[in-house]
């Protein structure tokens, strides 16, 4: 089985900065409303889909995260030269920024180019400096006059990378996390016999805060719940074994925690059973720096859930491009899948 690769380039290259998910939630809307029961869409832009289950008697409910939203930056200034300056939106390598193309999404959306002071006339210290955000600015190659014309202050920044197919992985921008949003849907366009309601909730402002989680996670109320994200795979070069926190082409990813959640004992055992009874290939996580849905999901309904996340094991995180494994993405949807049906099976009170 091969995962559709067309339908995660469509998915990955839509811009969504944190508070800008429109054209990304349009899409999914269309993509998901033939898969469910039942989707509404709350106040700050979560998408929530519902899936009805079939031995369900208590009305348990399981929440699934998927962030729709990218890193990016929003427009804070046009100079005298029509040159721009930003804030980032959500967490960036800025080294890696560097002559790199954007897209400003103004009255239309312009191609910019991140600038920075040439190597030529830098200083020895400047040279041996790491760069910083501010070192930066984005050239549109217009006047002010034409600046002016299509772009504002608060108009969102996207990066402008395309998908492509390289060796045994995807690599684009918005990997992170595109890729659970493919995961969740595909997930749910096989799910045929789900345990409980399954509530499939496609967040917004993740990436500067967990917030659409937190807001859906206190709507839905959920028992039991399920993050899906990227997460580091620093498999390359240079990295000590214990520094890799996940490998490319060894499995999904079952986190047991990150800098802001403990995952929930049981869970972590029913996936890690799960994955064995049904040959799914798995490695542990344990990510130390960063955060993710699952924070929410875990912590803003009314008694909290049984929570746990299933990582997507990624290279290059919060960099222009992002690369993960195809097999590793199949994997992923294949135990989202079953840990959906066999809910109902495990004992949650050991």
């Amino acid at each position: 089985m091969a995962i559709n690769v067309e339908l995660l380039k469509t998915i990955c290259e839509l811009p969504g900065a944190p508070g800008f998910e429109k054209k990304i939630r349009d899409y999914v809307l269309e993509q998901v409303s033939p898969l469910v029961d039942a989707v509404q869409v709350d106040n700050l832009g979560n998408i929530i889909a519902i899936k009805r289950g079939s031995r369900n008697p208590e009305n348990k409910r399981v929440m699934v995260a998927a962030h729709m939203d990218e890193i990016g930056f929003i427009v804070t200034h046009i100079d005298e030269k029509g040159f721009v300056k930003f804030h980032s939106l959500g967490g960036f390598d800025p080294k890696t920024l560097t002559s790199q193309r954007v897209i400003i999404h103004g009255k239309k959306d312009l191609l910019g180019v991140m600038g920075s002071k040439p190597i030529h006339v830098m200083s020895s210290e400047e040279k041996n400096k790491m760069p910083k955000l501010t070192d930066y600015f984005i050239d549109l190659g217009m006047s002010k006059e034409e600046v002016d014309k299509y772009i504002e202050i608060g108009n969102p920044i996207t990066r402008e990378r395309e998908l492509i197919e390289m060796g045994d992985c995807v690599n684009c921008k918005s990997i992170d996390n595109r890729v659970a949003v493919f995961i969740l849907l595909e997930a749910l366009r096989e799910l045929e016999n789900p345990a409980y309601d399954v509530y499939a909730t496609f967040t917004v402002q993740e990436e500067v805060g967990l917030r659409g989680a937190n807001v859906s996670a206190h709507l839905i109320n959920p028992d039991f719940g399920i993050a899906l994200d990227t997460t580091i795979a620093y498999d390359v070069p240079g990295a000590s074994p214990h520094e890799k926190i996940t490998e490319l082409g060894k499995g999904t990813a079952i986190k047991i925690m990150d800098a802001s959640t403990i995952c929930d004992y049981r869970m972590v055992a029913y996936m890690k059973a799960t994955a064995d009874n049904h040959n799914i290939k798995w490695q542990p996580e344990i990510l130390t720096a960063g955060g993710t849905d699952t924070a929410g999901v875990q912590r803003m309904g009314k008694q909290g859930s049984i929570a746990g996340a299933i990582s997507i094991p990624t290279r290059h995180l919060h960099q222009v491009i992002e690369m993960a494994n195809k097999e590793d993405i199949l994997e992923s949807i294949r135990l989202l899948k079953v840990c959906l049906e066999d809910l109902d099976n495990y004992d949650w009170k050991h």
